[in-house]
């Protein structure tokens, strides 16, 4: 694949494109904004698991919801636990207060736009077995759901009756494990109905490189351990510092770190007493150049990066009670490999090879796997990555779902609208070389041995070109270069295109193997986006359309031989946008041609029932009939405008059921003849989605009153959580897009094609 000059035609090197600047984070996140659900709980700057975990919940709901269903918070306290930053709230509890509760009731009971209370339930914040608490559940006049973090099996009579009483008052309890509503529903007797698992949710992240992080904290050449939390006895630290005697004798590169300062209520009471004896048992067990305490609340980020360089995460705590803990999700989230006690929480993520479980207080134990880690790198890598690719139905964009779909079926009377990101290009620039667009990644690092292709260099300039048109930013003129070299790089002598180049910039032999059309219909697709765009450029960029309208002359005598629909489609589309095909122009022939071959294909494969131009539905449906359409709009033909609408409103019958979006499974394809309900949910790809998206448009523009702009709607909501899954396709963190939604799990890699995918569907929102 040598390089061509843009301008000369002959030689020169590849450009260069600037990073762009950061795009501001809209994130909605105040915790006294109008909202429909007020959610009841320990809220930051209290330092806490709980008051965490609501304040991403509530920023995840209203993120991906927006007005339609929004989080409030009612923030918990008591005379030990005063209430910070009071006037950030317009609700509060004072939860040793009974006139607080009875004040809280009223408040809520007289505001109409509170549809639906949330409570996080831990024993420890209602003071036990607290009547008050009952008392105010019976009071509240909204529907109301207690999520329990604790779930304690073998109750007593007297908490049996006092979880029976709270079941008794809501409408729905949720827990985060399925071992937590067994528990429930065994040993309380409540019904399965009434209980809701949403698991704890998890952060998204940027996987970054381990080494640098690892020198980033001064950890160089060190195998790292962690564990992280409010510290306090119930972690029980000492069962680790009692496995490490004899493994840094054999491994002499370990350190264990210890995040998080002490529990403030423990420190409040007993000082730090607990990190001081584990300090003197360092000192005792002479392991202390070996062990490090981090005596901090960690932020986020902070807390983020040293998961990523933990080699093994450690979670020791022995209260066999304790249902969940968002620090074991949270290392599960960043692909750390986990020993854990067997907590109900480890023991269902961890099964299926996703980790390994010791015995409470076990340090013996704990040694054996340890060593077993230690010494097969290659096991731990598994151990990581499948608690990885687990947990990412957990996210807490997903989480945001689970809940937002509860709260509109127990009160909202508005309709959920799933809202849409800020457009970002992040992840693509990432995926860019100074070749182009590198094809695959793994998870979101791009993968350099994959090669490139001309089809994702081409849907990449397309996208390059829609977002020159809504900002005329000239900082992406050498990225919309970088794509058009790739693209003038892969035409032969004969006009045609190669699509497939190896990370040496070399074609590979698969061009030879398999047929081309459908990636030569996309050159000229978005040879075209790019010609529609030449006014908008100012003039000293004149010679980029002058090379993108030579290599379009050059392939257009090929046009009216391909026989391939989708290429043919391609074809139309990017004659029609690049605004060539004037009367008797050359461009103008080639339409009518192409045109006419499609409506032939249309009327040879059309029944009654079967109103296509194929005897199937495979991928990249959608731009069949939008082909027809563009068609018509340059021939005026009326018999092109009835196939176009036709077979587009066949194709959408297919897509469309029951209020919901499925796309055609790459996995069966569609035959004539087919039952809809055997279609497969899996193989589900984000470019189909793009395509019908596209379609969608350009159909609304010609036939305003089919309902084609809510389909566009309910079609993007896939990538945000609208699927069979429940679960996002969008990876707002990166800005990529998972690569395909399968029948049990999503694909997290995020290549090119999917991420273009989505920007082009993205974008087709924008004015």
């Amino acid at each position: 694949m040598e390089p061509i000059s843009l301008k000369e035609s002959v030689t020169s090197k590849r450009l260069f494109f600037p990073k762009k600047r950061p795009e501001k984070n809209t994130t909605p996140s105040n915790p006294k904004s109008m909202a429909s659900v007020l959610m009841l709980s320990t809220f930051p700057p209290r330092e806490c698991g709980i008051a965490t975990y609501s304040k991403d919940l509530m920023e995840s709901v209203n993120r991906a919801f927006g007005g339609s269903c929004t989080i409030q918070i009612c923030p918990l306290y008591d005379d030990q636990h005063p209430l910070e930053q009071s006037h950030h709230f317009d609700y509060s509890l004072n939860t040793d207060a009974t006139e607080s509760y009875k004040k809280l009731a009223t408040q809520v009971n007289s505001n109409a736009t509170i549809k639906l209370v949330m409570i996080q339930h831990e024993f420890g914040l209602f003071n036990g077995y607290s009547e008050k608490f009952i008392e105010f559940l019976r009071s509240l006049e909204k529907p109301t759901v207690v999520a329990f973090h604790t779930v304690i099996p073998n109750p007593d009579s007297h908490l049996k009756k006092h979880v029976r009483d709270i079941a008794s008052c809501v409408k729905s309890l949720t827990v985060m494990t399925k071992t937590s509503k067994s528990i429930l529903t065994e040993a309380y007797g409540i019904a399965k109905s009434k209980i809701k698992v949403i698991t704890h949710g998890t952060h998204l992240i940027k996987h970054k490189n381990k080494e640098k992080l690892k020198t980033k904290y001064d950890l160089d050449q060190k195998t790292v351990l962690s564990t992280f939390g409010l510290l306090g006895p119930g972690k029980s630290i000492e069962t680790t510092l009692d496995a490490l005697p004899e493994l840094v004798k054999e491994f002499p590169n370990i350190v264990f770190l210890v995040l998080g300062k002490t529990h403030p209520t423990l420190a409040k009471n007993e000082g730090e007493t607990y990190r001081e004896f584990l300090v003197q048992k360092t000192t005792d067990l002479k392991i202390e150049s070996h062990v490090k305490f981090v005596n901090e609340f960690l932020p986020l980020e902070t807390l983020l990066e040293y998961l990523q360089l933990t080699d093994i995460y450690l979670f020791t705590s022995k209260d066999p009670n304790q249902a969940v803990s968002g620090t074991f999700a949270y290392a599960m989230s960043c692909g750390c490999p986990i020993i854990s006690t067997p907590i109900p929480h480890a023991k269902e993520f961890l099964s299926q090879n996703k980790g390994l479980l010791f015995d409470f207080g076990d340090s013996q134990k704990l040694t054996t796997q340890l060593r077993t880690l230690l010494k097969d790198k290659h096991y731990r890598k598994n151990l990581g990555l499948n608690g990885l690719h687990a947990s990412s139905a957990t996210s807490w964009e997903n989480s945001a779902l689970a809940h937002g779909h509860l709260f509109n079926k127990l009160a909202l009377s508005t309709k959920l609208k799933y809202q849409k990101p800020e457009l970002k290009l992040d992840h693509l620039h990432k995926m860019t070389t100074e070749v182009g667009l590198i094809q695959f990644a793994k998870l979101n690092q791009p993968d350099i041995s994959s090669g490139y292709t001309l089809d994702d260099n081409a849907r990449a300039l397309i996208v390059i070109c829609e977002y020159y048109k809504l900002t005329q930013n000239n900082s992406l003129i050498p990225n919309l270069r970088k794509y058009l070299s790739f693209i003038l790089n892969c035409q032969r002598h004969d006009g045609r295109f190669y699509n497939y180049v190896d990370e040496n910039s070399t074609f590979t032999k698969q061009n030879d193997q398999v047929n081309l059309e459908d990636s030569n219909g996309r050159a000229i697709w978005a040879l075209g986006h790019l010609l529609e765009i030449e006014n908008l450029v100012p003039a000293n960029y004149a010679y980029l359309f002058h090379r993108a309208r030579e290599c379009f002359e050059e392939f257009i005598p090929n046009a009216i031989h391909y026989t391939s629909p989708r290429a043919i489609a391609f074809i139309i589309k990017g004659i029609a946008v690049s605004g060539l095909p004037q009367p008797d122009s050359v461009y103008n022939f080639t339409l009518r041609k192409l045109g006419s071959k499609l409506s032939k294909m249309y009327h040879s494969e059309s029944a009654k029932n079967w109103k296509w131009f194929e005897p199937y539905l495979t991928y990249g449906n959608s731009v069949l009939p939008e082909a027809m359409l563009e068609v018509y709009k340059w021939t005026k033909i009326e018999a092109y405008k009835v196939i176009a609408f036709e077979s587009f409103n066949f194709l959408l019958k297919h897509l469309f059921r029951n209020h919901k979006f499925t796309v055609i499974s790459n996995q069966t394809w569609f035959l004539r003849g087919d039952s809809l309900k055997e279609c497969s949910l899996g193989g589900q790809q984000p470019i189909d989605v793009a395509y019908t998206i596209l379609a969608l448009k350009n159909f609304h523009e010609v036939f305003s009153n089919e309902g084609y702009a809510e389909k566009m709607e309910l079609a993007f909501s896939w990538f945000m959580g609208n699927n069979h899954l429940k679960q996002i396709i969008y990876n707002p963190c990166t800005t990529g897009c998972f690569d395909g939604l399968e029948l049990k799990n999503v694909n997290l890699n995020q290549g090119a094609e999917s991420t273009v995918s989505y920007l082009m569907a993205r974008m087709a929102f924008e004015s």
